[in-house]
């Protein structure tokens, strides 16, 4: 259960009913002449009809409609009908009572002639695109009980006297961007009920006078982390009727008060991603009413609390604390607990067996310090998903029973001393997704179902003591297999064929033997082979060109033969190769030089000649070594230089032949040395005059010289190219290090956007600097062209991960072949690019607007960090007072913010 889901604000709200009764009829008398008096005299004391409130009504409402200016989602409005028949409008006895536009676009302020309806008592506007500061016109809505502004665009404090409302029973201010101070005045609020303030920028106090709100029953401000720390009220605890208690990441100290254990209505806590410490309550658990409480991601320690009752209790998270102590056993009365997370924790002792009796369907207690044996009655009574215990220092079996209800999917084991065979049912449990039981002391072969399992996406079980061969059929939605460090042998099957979906194989350090199959190299989507320190022999095939994912291989401590294959070069992604420690023999393709290579290591092996030039330097300095016919030009390495002179009985024939050469060609030296000399000052002459016509400006310390960059502006060093111009990846002074260089022309002259564009990103990227934004080392200017120097980016952008298309390429790269992201690095990557912008908006000063973010904007290095790229259209935002107004829009189809094309707004 998510217990974000619990609350209104971030989905749509559930309307109040309010009923509705027809409209009262009068009754039709006779008349005649001298019952007239008679009749006007009673009809003075009759009420006047609700039908006449209510054209007066109707005329209210549509001058409202005009002032929002007539948005088609309320076009149904008119003055031929009763507002009672509207489906936003809510009538009590005939009389508008209620007006519920929620996600109607808005753009407008609240009129002040809303009050005009002077039964009005629900007010929801959330979720359009109302701004300005709080609307205090509505104090003047005398009997106001329900207000819902929540996912607008209001700003500024909360008024102070907001009080002024006294009727108010409902209030909802979440997801807009007030700031300051929570208001004292919320404590004069007699009658409210339920309070949601979530997700503001609130940068002040929130008051303890909340606490006197005694009908309060739900209470959320989570999400407004840039509130002052402070504790938790002690004055919260006599919020009796409080039901509903959300105070996540809202940089909370100190600690939980002890009297927050007194509040017997309470059924959900979350106190979650603070700061808060100490002891957690000692009574907390015997509130009956919980149904859940989320403590995690905070500094809490001590011991968990041992006093159980809470048998309501569905979900308890108390993750990611400093915890002690041994879970208690009284946690097995809490009879409908169905998620327990206690993991990264210090918690020590046993598993208690009465936790084998509850319903638990999610149980997380890894990066703990338990010991003892799994209870076997885990999963027996339960239709158990998640068991996650790595880790610990737990040992023995597994349990029977943990499939037994069919619905494991994540088996997480990994790093403790569970042992023996792996049972039965971890083959025939067709859910599970994940199984990492890697780093503990099973042995014996896997059983044959678990390869083929059909849900099954991960599986790692290195580090044991696995035997057995290799299966020819895995399951099609395997994506890892990781193997290394057990006693698997046999030949890796020809069957491997089958694997289609592998992205990382690693099966070091086992007893694998033969041949490397061809049939290995029919992998589309395989980015990572590791097969060191097996048995393997024979030749590496050269059709692994196919293999145009790899990033990693290691076929290193084997007994490979023959030549190194020249289309290793052609592996465009290939950045670790080890070939150590084999039987190859033969030159080193010079292709192999071609390669954007992190590490190389070709040592201990039969190879001879000369090395690739572009490996001659000190960076790798230890690739070669005992390979004793291999030579090198420069002194660098350790290797034997290949100009040494042949033997001596041969110097004279030698020397002979030299002055036989030098005699035939100086008679052409002769005639041909004057006009070298003037063509080599031409061209000396010309490229100083090029380099003068650049302007470097700097903003980073540089390894490369002015003339470094615009005499590699080549065709060989281009990477990409686009509307703006091209990009090219350019060698710096320092050996495998790289800078990528966008030049910004258009037909080889700069027009005027291109200009803008130019000067949007040295205005940017020249005066921030965020690990998440890409890194402007430097800019080049000339009368015809710009040059934006940045730092080189490994994995290019997010969009050729994303969005590969068969058939496309670009020189200097390939495409990522059905490469596929796991979540947890695609999680990386968001949480990179929102960082950047998180920076960009709000650490900024002024604060800067990218308004063409998309995944080609992203740019990913070797390790997957993101970082936000292309500011030519980016704008920094004006001081407090100056317009935002843009006059164009920016960004590109797909990109632009649907507010930006339809409201003209700034996100």
């Amino acid at each position: 259960m998510n217990f974000d889901r619990l609350f209104p604000t971030l989905f749509p709200r559930q309307r109040i009913p309010i009923r509705t009764e027809p409209t009262l009829q009068m009754p039709q008398l006779p008349l005649s002449f001298p019952q007239t008096p008679l009749l006007l005299f009673l009809l003075l004391l009759v009420p006047i009809p609700p039908y006449v409130n209510s054209q007066s009504e109707n005329t209210v409402l549509l001058n409202l409609r005009q002032q929002w200016g007539n948005p088609l989602s309320i076009q149904s409005w008119n003055s031929s009908s009763s507002p009672c028949d509207w489906p936003e409008i809510k009538c009590t006895d005939g009389a508008v009572t209620g007006i519920i536009l929620r996600e109607k676009n808005i753009t407008e302020k609240i009129p002040g002639s809303i009050c005009d309806l002077k039964n009005l008592a629900i007010l929801v506007l959330a979720s359009n695109y109302i701004p300005g500061e709080f609307p205090r016109i509505l104090y003047n809505c005398s009997k106001l009980q329900t207000l819902d502004l929540s996912q607008n665009y209001f700003v500024g404090p909360i008024p102070e006297d907001i009080d002024r409302i006294p009727t108010l029973q409902y209030l909802d201010l979440s997801s807009n961007n007030f700031s300051g101070d929570i208001p004292v005045a919320f404590g004069k609020l007699p009658e409210l009920q339920t309070l949601y303030l979530l997700g503001n920028l609130f940068n002040g106090t929130f008051p303890k006078e909340i606490g006197n709100l005694s009908n309060l029953e739900v209470l959320a401000m989570a999400y407004n982390e840039k509130l002052v720390p402070a504790p938790i009220p002690p004055e919260f605890g006599g919020l009796r009727k409080l039901k509903f208690l959300w105070m996540k990441q809202m940089n909370l100290i100190g600690e939980i008060p002890e009297n927050i254990s007194g509040l017997l209505s309470l059924e959900h806590l979350d106190l979650s991603r603070n700061n808060l410490a100490g002891a957690i309550p000692s009574r907390l658990l015997l509130l009956r009413n919980l149904s859940l409480v989320y403590l995690f991601n905070n500094k809490l320690s001590g011991e968990l609390p041992s006093l159980v009752e809470a048998s309501n209790l569905i979900e308890l998270d108390i993750s990611k604390n400093n915890l002690t102590g041994s879970i208690p056993e009284d946690f097995g009365k809490l009879k409908n607990l169905k998620v327990l997370n206690l993991f990264a924790n210090q918690l020590t002792g046993g598993i208690p067996r009465s936790l084998g009796l509850l319903p638990l369907i999610v149980f997380r207690v890894f990066s703990n310090k338990l010991t003892g044996t799994l209870p076997s009655e885990l999963g027996l009574h339960s239709e158990l998903e998640a068991f996650e215990i790595s880790e610990n220092q737990l040992n023995g079996p597994l349990p029977e029973n943990l499939c037994a209800r069919g619905a494991l999917q994540g088996l997480i084991t990994f790093s403790n001393n569970l042992g023996g065979e792996l049972p039965k049912w971890v083959g025939n449990c067709r859910t599970l997704r994940s199984v990492q039981i890697h780093e503990n002391n099973f042995s014996g072969e896997v059983p044959p179902g678990l390869w083929t399992s059909f849900n099954l996406s991960t599986l790692m079980l290195s580090d044991n003591s696995f035997s057995g061969e290799l299966p020819s059929k895995l399951s099609r939605n395997l994506s890892r297999l990781e193997i290394g460090n057990n006693k698997f042998s046999g030949q890796i099957p020809v069957g491997v064929t089958l694997w289609v979906n592998l992205v990382v194989f690693e099966a070091s350090n086992n007893l694998l033997s033969g041949r490397i199959p061809v049939e290995l190299t029919s992998l589309p989507r395989l980015s990572s082979l590791l097969l060191d320190g097996n048995q393997l022999s024979g030749e590496i095939p050269s059709e692994i060109i196919s293999w145009k994912s790899l990033t990693t291989l290691n076929l290193s401590r084997n007994e490979l033969s023959g030549q190194i294959p020249a289309v290793i070069g052609s592996l465009p992604d290939l950045i670790y190769l080890d070939l150590s420690q084999n039987q190859l023999s033969g030159e080193i393709p010079p292709e192999i030089g071609h390669l954007r290579l992190t590490s190389l290591n070709l040592s201990s092996n039969h190879l001879s000649g000369k090395i690739p030039f572009q490996f001659d330097n000190l960076a790798y300095g230890n690739s070669f070594f005992n390979n004793s016919n291999l030579c090198a030009v420069s002194p660098n390495l350790d290797l034997p230089s290949c100009y040494t002179q042949t033997h001596d009985s041969n110097k004279l024939s030698s020397t002979y032949l030299a002055m036989i050469l030098v005699l035939a060609i100086v008679v052409f030296m002769v005639a041909v040395l004057s006009a070298f000399y003037k063509f080599r000052n031409y061209r000396r002459t010309k490229h100083r005059r090029d380099v003068a016509t650049w302007k470097l400006t700097s903003f980073q310390r540089l390894d490369f010289t002015k003339a470094n960059i615009p005499s590699n502006l080549t065709e060989n060093n281009l990477i990409g190219s686009g509307g703006s111009g091209k990009v090219y990846r350019i060698a710096t002074n320092i050996p495998g290090e790289f800078v990528a260089v966008k030049r910004i022309w258009n037909n080889k002259i700069l027009d005027h956007r291109l200009e803008r564009e130019f000067l949007a990103e040295v205005q940017i990227l020249g005066t921030i600097r965020h690990s998440n934004i890409v890194k402007l080392l430097c800019c080049f200017s000339s009368e015809n062209s710009k040059l934006l120097v940045y730092e080189y980016k490994e994995n290019h952008s997010l969009d050729r991960w994303l969005h590969w298309k068969k058939g496309k390429s670009m020189t200097g790269t390939n495409p990522m072949q059905h490469m596929v992201l796991d979540w947890p690095r695609r999680l990386q990557i968001a949480i990179g690019a929102a960082q950047g912008l998180c920076y960009m908006h709000y650490d900024c000063s002024p604060p800067v607007i990218h308004r063409d973010v998309k995944s080609s904007n992203i740019l990913l290095d070797s390790d997957f960090r993101a970082s936000i790229a292309d500011f030519g259209l980016a704008r920094m935002l004006g001081k407090h007072g100056e317009s935002h107004t843009m006059s164009d829009v920016a960004g590109s189809l797909g990109y632009i913010a649907p507010g930006k094309i339809i409201f003209s707004l700034v996100y």
